[in-house]
Order: structure tokens, then sequence, then C-alpha cells
């Protein structure tokens, strides 16, 4: 490939993979069995609600959906065109499941999706935020207490690369903090909730 066909294929790539992360298994499968995830439980079209609403064994289908719609495009941008672009996909299809142009820009939280992208590129920073995921659930038993951690549990990775005790760069990092982050704000209300009880408390 020329590298006056860089720039193109990085465009592409990165709105095919923004496309794919906007469409959403959740309203989908919710619609085929006459449901609306939307109008019931919490009203987030993802993995968890998904299951609140259509039954446990949707809401895992749904969670595996979202985790291969991060997974897929990021491990084809890899193998083909190296871990820089596969961290652009990965962030682009993570935006795509949160603002899907499909559902006005309201998606679903993304966490799903972030554990994807991050599998196809840093394999043990995923299994350190399942891991968090998992045990901060077993704690909490709340899902989006879980998530939080697992966000957090990726900004510290980011500062384990950052200082040098894992594989990774600076862009490394900085995708790293922004997935994290990304999270972190739209579990924004549920860290404001938390915040209010602790201080009534």
């Amino acid at each position: 490939m020329t590298r006056a066909w860089v720039p193109v294929v990085w465009a592409g790539a990165i709105v095919a993979a923004f496309l794919v992360g906007s469409v959403n298994p959740a309203t989908i499968i919710a619609r085929v069995l006459g449901k609306d995830v939307r109008a019931a439980g919490s009203g987030n079209p993802g993995a968890t609600n998904a299951g609140r609403v259509l039954g446990r064994k949707w809401g895992v289908v749904v969670g595996l959906l979202d985790v291969l719609k991060g997974l897929v495009p990021v491990l084809v941008a890899g193998h083909l065109y190296g871990a820089h672009l596969a961290y652009a996909v990965g962030l682009a299809a993570v935006l795509g499941h949160i603002y899907s142009p499909f559902l006005h820009g309201r998606g679903g939280k993304g966490v799903a999706t972030t554990l994807g992208a991050i599998l196809g590129v840093h394999p043990w920073v995923a299994l350190v935020a399942l891991v968090v995921f998992v045990f901060a659930f077993a704690l909490a038993r709340w899902v989006s207490a879980a998530s939080i951690c697992a966000a957090v549990g990726l900004l510290v990775a980011a500062a384990v690369v950052a200082v040098g005790r894992a594989p990774g760069d600076a862009w490394t990092v900085v995708w790293l903090v922004a997935l994290g982050l990304l999270v972190l704000w739209r579990h924004r209300s549920n860290l404001v909730g938390w915040w209010r009880q602790r201080r009534i408390g």
C-alpha cells in the first residue's frame, strides 16, 4: 500500500468500525421478540438490561455480540495494518456503540464492546479488567459498580504501561485512558448517586 492511500484506509476502517459498533443487538433481538429494552428496566440498550427484560440467556447472547463488535474489527485492523490502526478502530467501535446513530445517539454504556476491543490488542489488560469486574460484582452484586471498577482498572493498566512495567507505547496509554474515561463517563449518573448516598450516610 502506497503512503498516499494510508489516510483513505484509516478513514474507511474507522467509519466501518463505528458503523459495526452502532449496530445494537439488544434492540434488534428485543424487537424480534416483540419487546423494547429502551422502554423497560433501566432503559439502557445493553446486555445487562437485555438480560433483565428478555431473560438471562438473551442477556448473555447480547453481551457476546457486543464483545464481538469490538473484537473483530480490532483483530482485522491489527492483523492488516498494525496496533495503531487497531487502537483507532477499537475506539471507533466503542463510540459507535455508545452514540449509535441508529438509536439517535442513545446507545449502550460500552463496557462489553470495550472489553472486546482491548481483548483484540492486549489480552492481558482485558483479563485484568475482567478479573476486577468479576471480583467487584461478587462483592457489590451490582453490574454498574463492577463496570466502574473495571474502568478504573484500565486507568491503572495505562499507568503500568506508562512507567514501562508492561508492553506498549504512548498511544497504548492514551487509548486505555480514553476507553476507561469513556466507560466512567457513561456511568456518571451511578457515580453521582453513589457520592450523594455517601454524603448523606
